[in-house]
């Protein structure tokens, strides 16, 4: 599997070979995204809309995102573990922001964390490197801002608002993310933003120009039934589906008495059988 990624290794890729990243949400998730080879495994506050049912990730908690970040460093991944941290854990103090963080890495085993916004969120980010944690910024259409933004809409469309991105990339990246994700934004804003700033930057919906590109399992995948996904993503299998028909298959061999059969069925020992047998001769004959 190669050695473990750490921080110090995603910086080292800026220009190299692409990094990849999925989102995780369990152990399960963590091991099959690890066998397939992701850098970096995000568990991302996005559990709240496509794992818990909730309406968007404004509903994720401090609590719902320990609790999952420590089901996908229970995997044990080679990938370096990023733990979303959610809407309000680091908007209301730096001491707020810092323990919360720290709670991410401590309970829920997180190797660094991610945080959304540009200029506004500098004093968070230094106070976070300043306790020793890991930082990976995120741009774009953050989706915690979605009731600012309207909507989920694309980023950066206009002179000035991509100016604006690039000038709060340069500040990120100056007081010292590691990493950058750009989401949602026009592919010359990520271009130029990759070009200009020193640490990588891993795309989602800003075109083919990024250090690397993260999506989110589920897309990827297809789990989600009758679900409309973003235009940037690409899905490359349709599980979901899948797992709807294996369990009708199932469903009908119980049905028809197929399943469970000798294959899937326990034995005693011949011997201990015909005396249990004999026994059963006996209750029933009363």
């Amino acid at each position: 599997m190669g050695d473990k990624i750490t921080v110090a290794t995603v910086q080292a890729r800026k220009g190299g070979p692409p990094l990849t990243m999925v989102t995780a949400y369990d152990t399960v998730m963590a091991t099959i995204a690890d066998r397939a080879g992701a850098d970096l495994i995000l568990v991302g506050d996005s559990v709240a809309d496509n794992v818990l049912g909730l309406p968007d990730t404004l509903a994720a908690t401090m609590e719902i995102m320990i609790h999952h970040t420590a089901a996908v460093a229970r995997a044990r991944p080679r990938a370096l573990i990023v733990g979303d941290m959610p809407w309000l854990s680091y908007h209301i103090s730096l001491e707020e922001s810092v323990r919360n963080a720290g709670r991410l890495i401590r309970e829920g085993r997180a190797e660094a964390v991610k945080l959304e916004g540009g200029r506004k969120r500098l004093p968070v980010v230094e106070a976070l490197l300043a306790a020793e944690i890991p930082v990976m910024g995120h741009l774009g259409l953050t989706p915690q801002s979605v009731r600012v933004m309207g909507g989920y809409r694309v980023q950066g469309r206009r002179l000035e608002a991509a100016r604006a991105l690039v000038e709060e990339a340069r500040a990120l990246a100056g007081a010292g993310v590691f990493a950058l994700v750009l989401e949602g934004v026009p592919a010359i804003v990520a271009r130029a933003i990759t070009a200009l700033v020193p640490v990588p930057t891993i795309g989602i919906g800003a075109g083919p120009h990024c250090d690397g590109q993260v999506l989110v399992f589920h897309d990827v995948l297809g789990w989600h039934l009758n679900k409309r996904t973003p235009r940037f993503v690409r899905q490359y299998a349709c599980l979901g589906e899948e797992a709807v028909t294996a369990l009708q298959r199932f469903f009908t061999d119980v049905r028809s008495g197929a399943f469970p059969g000798e294959g899937e069925s326990y034995r005693m020992e011949e011997e201990e059988e015909r005396a249990f047998e004999a026994l059963l001769n006996e209750l029933e004959g009363g």
